[in-house]
């Protein structure tokens, strides 16, 4: 007989592993071998997985298992069920027969990577794979009867979607078989899609590691599209400013936390460093490549400009030219870097000038090299000018033409950045260097490299070789002799996760995904994820461009809609009911706005679809708004998050904290809700938010003013919390915060690491809020051991011999140098590369009429495509855009051009000197290429044609002669 300690260790076992046990049971099956539990209980758990997902329903499921009464033995035919139920992985962990945490981890990627391919798994041969994976023991009986059920029912697709959620819960090791059987069963686009490669070139002992490393690679891939388009762009370049630790008003702490001036002042040109900057930066100064990894707080900044002033003294003694550049990632850290730090200190003795895309300097930046001693510049300015120099313009800048090049934020130095292009030159050089010297001919100068960064990461390595590879690839990139790092020199804040409970009953949620089945049955779609996801997300993305290249307009428009509701769901569970419900009403505004707009042709068609999608919001509406304004069914994220910010403020004299959140509009409607509770106000909370400047969202970005402002409302303290998007993790120029905030918003180990280092005051604390279907407190574990796993790679690299060390960068520039050529190749070997423009159509996306030819458009300034023939103008209707954001140009924008037939937006009005130009946004079209359509460019860079100039004397001259013409007559 069982005893009642017994009982408490089981219940709490299952309690433990629960956020684990939702994720790799399957309701279905265990349900049939459960023989404890009533049938209506079952019942009751079969219908909630059909409404809800199977998610929901084994939490139910956990939820009677664990708060309910059994008979002796419950645990172990638990057990037993998950085993017959086709879920030995979750039985395993019940049985404590845990997977080793690499092991682990590498199956948390396996899994992912499957569910990021379903909409492009599922067109497989089904009932041909289920066979195949039967007999090699990947299913079970009841797995294989129910896909062939499901696939005689509803066709192949169907079937092939339950057998992808049967397959992930498999132990680990089912992914390198998964493989096999797709590549028996012929299916060589789904094997290779997977991450399989030819036969041929696969090694049999290997076959297993090979399959788990490509399918981590993928999973890279796929992630940072997800992130894309559902989280705050990372790239954007809003006006803020870099950390207190780069600013000359700002000192840097003793790793003991005691204080000491690093400088005497802006005015004093000589420049003081602790003893930890100065051990640091010693190779540096003897002219070696370095990373400097310190955490955020402590002075890099003010070692880079001490070594560069170094390095142009000695060069100056030496009567050599020296000149140094100074590369970031962000528009505002050129000012942040240029007021606060190397100008204050070297102004004196050299000419210290910035540059960005927005400068209004009118002289070329190869003048600007020429006539300064330092140069603070976007990494892509300097790109742009060895470009040139490449295709032997004038006014190009070479590498030679440098002494030392300062990279800030050095880790993002990896494939596909500015950062690492400008490196591959460098590398190129410095091999073909080598040949020079051998032929006893002068080699070419290159500039000293010098990486600043307060955490390298370890990219996504489960396994601390693979992390020591990261790095060192990294250190390879930047042609880094060293990799200066002090090991744990920074004291964390403490630490706080706080998990959430699900809603008991969530019936704003349930109308939510009422409507979007109603949606489903209209599209005839079956979704493959559950609803309110990021994988709900993707799909619905990836059937919206499949339906535009389609021409599929009913899917299109529904997929557009859905993906608006499934935002919805997530603010829901992030934010406030009423915000989902007034994030609805305002989309919902827009598009009828778009339908009522009118010309001297009529109004714009609406079509049977946008009717039905129209009213079915309508008829939902009143219920909605009912349901929002019942305080109980608010999610529990938020009461944690009131809880903390209580306590935080009413415990401190003085609080000042950041809460990070995912999105724009997250920060800004919890800076709306933090303004209407009263009982902030009475404890003195002073809330603000600040987010990106890019236009990338429909959330009206903020303008450089707008961020300066709260900013500096911050420093003042007239502001005290500010709710900010991942913008904001790196170079922020705020004071020292007492606490962080992390509202289910967790992205890598380099995040936690920056934003933890936002919270430099005595005694902070760093606070994570799990989310609904956000997965944080788990990603936020697994961002420690990555951290930790970092600074043991660092201090295993750092004690390798210096001929190990050098070999294995050798070999990785080596081959980053031949992967570069490989891509190079690819290019040139693209199949639209050297299409004219006339073989190209744009379509609209929204009701696929057919808008112009490719030999119609024109680009300006190299940037900006415009259709200004009269035919065009016939096509499209203009209105007022109230979120374009004024710049200090030569052309400014009017307002929105749309298709005349269904209303939706093309672009915008640019005037251009004078000249009205129709302004393409490429996202809004289909494109055509001899036949072929595609409808997943967002960007014209993407778009391999190289479209005509804009020829600004010839249209000018036309419109006058038309003019000349009106007047005569």
């Amino acid at each position: 007989m069982a005893s009642k300690t017994d009982d408490i260790v089981h219940r709490r076992l299952i309690d433990d592993f629960r956020p684990r046990l939702q994720k790799i049971i399957i309701v279905e099956p265990v349900l049939n071998y459960l023989i404890f539990i009533e049938q209506a209980k079952k019942e009751e758990i079969r219908q909630k997985a059909r409404t809800d997902g199977n998610v929901v329903a084994v939490n139910v499921l956990l939820d009677v298992i664990l708060k309910e009464q059994h008979a002796d033995g419950w645990f172990r035919a638990f057990v037993d069920a998950l085993e017959h139920g086709g879920c030995e992985l979750a039985a395993d962990y019940l049985n404590l027969n845990l997977p080793k945490p690499e092991v682990e981890a590498e199956n948390d990627c396996c899994v992912r990577l499957i569910e990021l391919l379903a909409p492009s798994l599922v067109e497989m041969k089904t009932k041909e794979v289920c066979t195949k994976c039967f007999a090699e023991n990947l299913l079970t009986q009841d797995d294989k009867e129910h896909i062939l059920a499901e696939t005689d029912n509803k066709g192949d697709r169907s079937g092939a979607t339950v057998l992808l959620s049967r397959i992930i819960r498999r132990p680990p090791g089912w992914f390198s078989a998964f493989l096999e059987v797709l590549r028996q069963t012929e299916h060589k686009a789904l094997y290779e899609l997977t991450g399989g490669s030819p036969p041929e070139t696969q090694e049999p002992d290997d076959k297993d590691q090979k399959a788990t490393e490509a399918a981590a690679e993928s999973c890279e891939g796929l992630e940072s599209m997800e992130i894309s388009l559902a989280e705050e762009p990372q790239n954007e370049f809003p006006d803020l400013y870099q950390s207190p630790e780069e600013s000359h008003s700002m000192e840097p702490s003793k790793p003991d936390g005691s204080d000491k001036a690093a400088t005497s002042g802006p005015e004093n040109a000589e420049i003081t460093l602790w003893d930890y900057q100065m051990e640091v930066a010693k190779p540096a100064l003897e002219g070696k490549n370095i990373i400097i990894c310190l955490p955020t707080g402590t002075g890099k900044t003010r070692v880079a400009v001490y070594i560069t002033k170094k390095h142009l003294d000695r060069r100056r003694e030496e009567e050599r030219p020296g000149k140094v550049v100074v590369l970031v990632n962000k528009i505002p850290l050129v000012e942040q870097h240029y007021a606060k730090e190397f100008l204050p200190f070297l102004k004196h003795t050299y000419k210290v000038e910035r540059v960005t895309g927005d400068s209004q300097l009118k002289i070329s930046f190869a003048k600007i090299v020429e006539r300064n001693d330092i140069i603070i510049c976007t990494a892509q300015i300097l790109e742009n000018y060895l470009e040139r120099a490449n295709d032997g313009e004038d006014e190009g800048v070479k590498l030679s033409d440098l002494s030392l090049m300062v990279i800030d934020e050095c880790h993002h130095t990896q494939k596909g950045g500015v950062y690492n292009h400008i490196m591959m030159r460098y590398l190129k050089q410095k091999h073909r260097n080598k040949r020079l010297i051998k032929e006893q001919k002068k080699p070419v100068l290159l500039p000293q490299i010098l990486g600043l960064t307060a955490s390298p990461g370890v990219g996504k390595a489960t396994k601390m070789e693979k992390a020591e590879e990261h790095i060192l690839r990294i250190c390879a990139n930047l042609d880094a002799s060293k990799i200066m790092s002090l090991g744990n020199f920074k004291k964390d804040p403490r630490k706080t996760i706080l998990t959430v409970e699900d809603r008991k009953q969530d019936p704003f949620g349930d109308v939510i995904k009422k409507i979007m089945s109603a949606i489903h049955q209209h599209a005839q779609l079956s979704p493959t994820c559950d609803l309110g996801s990021q994988n709900y997300e993707q799909w619905v993305v990836q059937k919206e461009r499949q339906a535009a290249k389609e021409d599929d307009q009913v899917v299109r428009v529904c997929a557009e809609y859905l993906r608006q509701y499934n935002d919805s769901l997530l603010l829901s569970n992030t934010i406030r009911m009423c915000d989902a419900l007034k994030y609805l009403n305002k989309f919902h505004d827009e598009q009828l706005k778009k339908k009522k707009a009118s010309d001297e042709d009529g109004k714009i068609q609406i079509t049977t679809t946008e009717r039905f999608l129209f009213n079915l919001f309508k008829e939902n509406k009143e219920e909605l708004e009912r349901l929002a304004k019942i305080p109980e069914y608010e999610n529990d994220s938020l009461s944690k998050l009131r809880m903390k910010i209580l306590q935080e403020f009413s415990t401190r004299d003085a609080a000042r904290g950041i809460i990070f959140t995912k999105t724009r509009h997250s920060a800004i409607t919890l800076s709306q809700w933090i303004q209407e509770n009263s009982k902030f106000a009475d404890i003195g909370v002073k809330p603000s938010y600040v987010i990106g400047g890019g236009d990338q969202s429909d959330t009206k970005p903020m303008t450089a003013a707008e961020q300066k402002d709260v900013l500096k409302k911050f420093g003042t303290g007239e502001i005290n919390l500010l709710i900010a998007t991942t913008v904001a993790e790196e170079g922020l120029d705020i004071p020292a915060c007492n606490f962080v905030i992390r509202y289910g918003l967790v992205t890598n180990e380099i995040a936690m690491i920056q934003s933890q280092g936002r919270g430099r005051a005595e005694d902070s604390t760093y606070i994570v809020v799990d989310v609904k279907n956000s997965g944080v407190a788990e990603k936020e574990c697994v961002n420690e051991y990555r951290e930790d796993m970092m600074i043991k790679a660092i201090k295993k690299i750092g004690a390798l011999k210096e001929a190990d060390y050098d070999k294995r960068i050798i070999e990785l520039q080596i081959q980053a140098i031949m992967e570069e050529r490989v891509r190079q190749t690819k290019q040139k070997q693209s199949t639209f590369k050297n299409e004219s423009p006339s073989a190209v159509k744009f379509s609209c996306r929204h009701c696929s009429k057919l808008v112009c030819p490719g030999d119609e458009i024109h680009i300006i300034e190299n940037m900006h495509r415009v259709n200004v023939t009269p035919q065009f103008s016939k096509l499209f209707i203009q209105r007022e855009n109230t979120t374009l954001v004024e710049r200090l140009l030569d052309y400014e924008t009017n307002g929105v051009i749309a298709c005349k037939d269904c209303g939706e937006p093309w672009g915008s009005m640019m005037v251009y000197r004078g000249i009205e130009c129709p302004c393409l946004n490429l996202k809004n079209f289909v494109v055509d290429i001899n036949g072929k359509k595609f409808s997943n460019f967002t960007k014209w860079s993407e778009l391999p044609i190289k479209f005509p100039a804009f020829d600004y004397v010839e249209h000018a001259s036309q419109m006058v002669e038309d003019m000349d013409d009106v007047e005569s007559v």
